[in-house]
């Protein structure tokens, strides 16, 4: 068994939008939680890619990442999860080679696929 410091944690967030409050403020409270990880050590932190929920405001996760790599300098950031059926995967190579020519080794692509439902 590993001893708990040489455990890796990351933190997924989907970037939720409070009562009362508005997408850029939660946008802005997803940086200053990415921050905070990463000044605990933590080595990864994960965006949450959801589309048309009023409640969330991860839709654009390059555009977030780039906003969240900016703020910090060495925590890991990336998609946990783009759609892949949302986006042209050509448009996606080039935004994430783009993030990672910005922030090197910094930068994380996970892809999903929409659940199919089952007969």
């Amino acid at each position: 068994m590993k001893p708990l410091s040489a455990v890796k944690y990351s933190t997924l967030d989907l970037v939720p939008v409070r009562e009362n409050g508005s997408p850029g403020q939660s946008l802005r409270n997803s940086l200053d939680l990415a921050q905070h990880v990463e000044k605990l050590g933590y080595t990864r932190f994960w965006v949450a890619e959801h589309h048309n929920m009023d409640g969330i405001a991860s839709s654009a996760t390059s555009v977030l990442i780039g906003y969240l790599a900016g703020g910090t300098s060495t925590i890991r950031v990336g998609s946990g999860g783009v759609m892949l059926p949302n986006h042209a995967p050509l448009v996606i190579a080039e935004q994430f080679g783009t993030l990672e020519s910005l922030y090197p080794g910094r930068i994380d692509l996970d892809w999903a696929a929409p659940r199919v439902p089952t007969r």
